[in-house]
């Protein structure tokens, strides 16, 4: 990459309330509570939390009618207090008339492609002829057009968010599970709005995956430019989990679209308080806003002979990480680099050499210890999701003592149904919150136990794991 002509991506403009996004304003952060929406108070105080730590937009998960109730009651009360600072957006799944009434509420709608028309997805293959798909899309456009016209009437943008873990049966019969799957996805919607004249959208495209979620944004970019459309980007690895650890995937994944010059919002999805995602947001954010001559002071950064080469001399060993893993990702890929050596004078050669390691598993390259793969959390989360990943992680890290072997595997860790069993696509195994107090296990995209007490769950999990490898 020609670092002396690094230049962002030009897009449109959308405007969520008063706030602008898109490649002449500044990029945007935003997180999404993971209080209940119902929860008045609980969730103006998370706001207001996320607000003072620099959140630029705030999204709250929004199941049905009486969510969107609740979402009118924060607005009001948050309005007096942030004034028009704090857009708020409703995140809806499998129900379109929810979308519509939220339309009439918030500052902005996201909708999932994947279950927006489309029924929930099984997981089974459906041959459509080509009548039958036209058909398909055209009962599509006009439950889109009609939700258009209702956010045209009230001012309020749209989000159309694709999640490789949510993808239609129908986009997965006729494209497979692939970024030109996912792609076509999104551009089925954006086709729409197009004919229809309405701008005020902006786009996520997402996966835990990270070699998946850049294939798949750059594949969208081309796409889009091919069509010639521009609308504005949001970026984020879905499900990247928590610490360290979510951090660097985080930082591999957005740093190396960044580095493309694409992205207009960004959330950095930890299995943390959203107040926690706001800082790493902020950090990727101002170092790639930075002038060259500033971003790269002290710094380099180069792949030779499959190793790529990363130095710097900053004393943050938390902004080393993030700078590292979002220099070097890229280059593993766009290189076929196959290792890195890091260089700072302030951390011992074990630190950096674990720091590589993780990079690496982060980017896909390798694996040396179990990968947990967990999502963030919202009003949607079924059981305590921090205590609960920290202790599969106990349990994991104690049975891998006697089996080594569980450290070449990833876990899936899901808070509800919505995501689960297809977030987890690449997971070998996976936990995943069925109702209050209780958790199914899988085995891929296969429910192995469902519905067994939480307490039972982890144990359960690894002795069947031990069992089904002996």
């Amino acid at each position: 990459m020609d670092f002396a002509n690094y230049t962002r991506r030009k897009t449109s403009t959308t405007h969520v309330g008063k706030l602008c996004i898109g490649s002449d304003f500044p990029i945007r952060i935003q997180t999404m509570a993971n209080t209940s929406t119902n929860a008045i108070d609980g969730s103006v105080a998370q706001a207001l939390r996320c607000r003072e730590a620099g959140a630029e937009l705030l999204r709250f998960t929004t199941q049905g009618v009486r969510e969107v109730e609740s979402l009118k009651l924060i607005h009001e009360q948050l309005l007096p207090l942030v004034g028009d600072s704090l857009p708020l957006v409703a995140d809806v799944h499998f129900q379109a008339n929810v979308a519509d009434e939220a339309a009439q509420v918030v500052e902005k709608v996201r909708v999932n492609p994947g279950n927006y028309i489309d029924p929930a997805r099984m997981f089974k293959h459906i041959d459509y002829t080509n009548e039958e798909y036209a058909a398909e899309l055209q009962r599509l456009r006009e439950r889109f057009t009609a939700f258009l016209a209702i956010c045209r009437e009230h001012h309020t943008a749209v989000r159309l968010g694709v999640n490789h873990g949510s993808l239609s049966d129908r986009i997965m019969s006729r494209y497979g599970d692939t970024p030109a799957g996912m792609v076509e996805s999104v551009m089925e919607f954006l086709r729409v709005a197009v004919d229809e004249q309405f701008e005020d959208i902006v786009i996520s495209i997402k996966a835990s995956n990270t070699r998946v979620m850049v294939d798949t944004v750059r594949l969208l970019v081309k796409q889009m430019d091919k069509e010639q459309m521009a609308f504005p980007l949001h970026l984020g690895v879905t499900e990247a989990g928590e610490g360290e650890d979510g951090r660097i995937k985080s930082a591999v994944g957005i740093g190396a679209l960044l580095a493309d010059g694409i992205g207009d919002t960004i959330r950095v999805s930890l299995s943390e308080a959203p107040e926690a995602e706001i800082p790493v947001a902020r950090a990727l954010r101002d170092y790639f806003a930075a002038p060259q001559s500033v971003r790269y002071h002290g710094a380099n950064v180069e792949a030779k002979d499959g190793v790529v080469y990363y130095s710097s001399g900053t004393d943050n060993w938390s902004l080393f990480q993030l700078q590292a893993a979002a220099e070097c990702g890229r280059l593993l890929w766009d290189e076929g680099a196959k290792q890195i050596v890091l260089s700072n004078p302030h951390f011992s050669r074990e630190q950096l050499e674990r720091l590589g390691k993780d990079i690496l598993q982060a980017a896909g390259v390798m694996r040396y210890k179990t990968e947990f793969v967990s999502c963030p959390g919202c009003g949607r989360t079924l059981f305590g999701l921090e205590e609960t990943i920290a202790a599969i992680k106990s349990a994991f890290r104690e049975a891998e003592k006697e089996h080594p072997f569980l450290r070449t595997l990833k876990i899936g860790v899901m808070g509800c149904i919505v995501n689960g069993p297809g977030e987890m696509a690449d997971a070998d195994y996976g936990y995943v919150g069925a109702a209050r107090g209780k958790v199914s296990l899988y085995e891929g995209k296969t429910c192995i136990r469902m519905n067994i007490p939480q307490e039972e769950a982890v144990q359960t999990l690894i002795a069947y794991i031990i069992e089904k490898n002996k």
